[in-house]
């Protein structure tokens, strides 16, 4: 498959003592690769693999349904798996779609209290609050180290692309150096980033696009994927206590996530609840939206009152930008031949939208908050973040332009607070009376 950066995370809980004293939980979209990288990891790095998934076994749920009495358990599972072999200090289990046995997941704690073996667990949706009532023992607090696995970077899908890591180093030079990336080496980036945004970081997207050079093959291999993302929303009715309330719920959801790109190619692109049902309410959505933003479908990006730190401390519960964990998605959901046009250049109403969404995306997959700052006068700054003890200013253009907001905030910093400013577009690296420009696919090294 493709070469994955959490996979240095892995190696790092195998070889951490005190982190192994606690089981590998992977949380994460569905289709974001965790099975094969979690699986690849077992497979390279302990003589004795156990592996089952739930999903497809509906069997071994029965040896979990017991006290949880770890030599019973892996007496139940051997007698279900002749194959399976568990050896103290040399075997791993490995459960995968562990939503699908939420016993399994509650015995991790026993696992590591008998510390015999190590365990490590994939899943989806296993953020979900309120969704798992029917059976199961609970969590095992104090016992999971957690780990979130998104889709693939731009780094990364440079990387499957087959671009050296001698050219990523080269463009990480440029930025510390603040020198302009050679001509040829920067409309090949940007070449590679339109393409990025039409495609995502779905593994299976990127594979098809890999194969097949075929736009519309990857836009039928994201719409398929968005009409199973919609089956998984009707998930918890299978879990709940009050159907009705769950369909409501459901329509409600589906409400959100359709109208997001229609709340994006809004000059203003704060979240509003009129788009959704005349006199919408944010009580009424508020499950909707936090069940999305659960899933790791959706990023949650929150208004400011005064941009500046802490950044948490001074952002508007209220207020905030909805943007796609997946920009390949994204784009998928917006009219046929968008992708064309942004290989050619040429984003009509959406550009905003879609290049506001690709830095949100980069900046999730760093697993930074985000947040903006705007004002009813029209000031608006699209991304506030902190790097390296300071905040900065980031602005997202789509095409040239003077940035009056960011300038206008950099002049009162009396009023709005000390702060630093880049400015994303389709320029190469530069920096003129103290703003930093940068082209939008360096967005993934602002770390």
């Amino acid at each position: 498959m493709y070469e994955r950066k959490i996979m240095a995370e892995l190696l790092a809980w195998k070889n951490s003592t005190s982190a192994r004293r606690k089981a590998l939980v992977v949380k994460g979209l569905r289709q974001v690769g965790k099975t094969f990288v979690v699986e690849r990891f077992a497979r390279e790095n302990y003589e004795n693999v156990v592996f089952i998934d739930f999903k497809a076994n509906d069997s071994m749920k029965a040896a979990f349904e017991g006290d949880f009495v770890v030599d019973w358990m892996t007496l139940d599972i051997s007698a279900r798996m002749p194959s399976a072999r568990f050896v103290p200090g040399k075997t791993i289990l490995v459960f995968d779609e562990v939503q699908e046995c939420a016993n399994a997941r509650a015995s991790v704690k026993a696992f590591m209290a008998d510390g015999h073996y190590d365990v490590a667990c994939t899943g989806s949706l296993l953020s979900i609050k309120g969704y798992n009532r029917k059976k199961g023992r609970g969590v095992p607090t104090g016992s999971e180290r957690i780990l979130y696995m998104k889709p693939m970077d731009f780094e990364e899908f440079l990387w499957a692309k087959g671009v050296g890591k001698d050219v990523i180093g080269y463009l990480g030079d440029c930025l510390s150096n603040r020198t302009p990336v050679s001509e040829a080496t920067h409309q090949a980036m940007l070449r590679h980033f339109h393409e990025y945004i039409c495609v995502g970081g779905l593994p299976a997207v990127v594979e098809r696009f890999l194969v097949t050079s075929d736009m519309n093959a990857v836009l039928q291999e994201q719409r398929d994927l968005i009409d199973e993302y919609k089956d998984d929303f009707g998930k918890h009715l299978d879990e709940s206590e009050h159907e009705e309330v769950d369909l409501e719920l459901l329509a409600r959801i589906n409400r959100v996530f359709d109208s997001i790109p229609a709340q994006l190619a809004k000059e203003n692109k704060k979240f509003q609840y009129s788009l959704l049902q005349k006199k919408g309410r944010s009580e009424t959505y508020q499950a909707a939206i936090q069940w999305l933003h659960d899933a790791e479908m959706v990023s949650l990006c929150h208004n400011l009152s005064v941009p500046q730190a802490p950044l948490e401390g001074n952002k508007v519960d209220n207020v905030f930008k909805l943007y796609m964990q997946d920009t390949g998605l994204f784009t998928a959901m917006l009219e046929q031949g968008t992708a064309a046009e942004i290989l050619s250049g040429n984003l009509g109403m959406y550009k905003g939208a879609i290049y506001e969404n690709i830095v949100a995306d980069a900046f999730s997959k760093m697993s930074r908050e985000l947040y903006y700052f705007r004002k009813d006068s029209g000031l608006e700054i699209d991304f506030v973040t902190r790097m390296g003890g300071e905040t900065w200013l980031v602005e997202v253009k789509a095409t040239t332009g003077n940035a009056k907001s960011l300038k206008t905030v950099m002049g009162h910093q009396d009023i709005y607070g000390p702060c630093r400013a880049c400015k994303l577009g389709a320029y190469n690296i530069g920096e003129a009376n103290g703003v930093l420009t940068l082209p939008y696919y360096l967005a993934f090294m602002l770390r």
